[in-house]
């Protein structure tokens, strides 16, 4: 299992495209579980609609576990969404 905590940087906090765009990076990699921590919430990071439930705005910090095959380069792939703010 790794970790890393990475902060929400866009400005419309976690909206559909990003949330979408992590589903399907996760998916990609079917061999790991994800699991965004925040605010005491454990979210599936396959999970669209769960990750759209939990309300992250920008400033949020979310600690992103990953557990499986290839841990380190989902970690580092994730990570880099979130520091580039999926592209916005």
């Amino acid at each position: 299992m790794v970790s890393k905590k990475v902060n929400i940087v866009n400005a419309e906090g976690m909206h559909m495209r990003p949330a979408g765009m992590i589903a399907k990076a996760v998916k990609a990699h079917s061999d790991s579980e994800v699991i965004l921590k925040t605010n005491d919430k454990d979210i599936k990071a396959k999970n669209v609609m769960q990750i759209m439930a939990a309300g992250l705005k920008k400033g949020t910090e979310v600690e992103i576990v990953v557990n499986g095959g290839n841990e380190q380069a989902v970690l580092d792939e994730l990570a880099a969404m979130f520091e580039n703010g999926f592209g916005e």
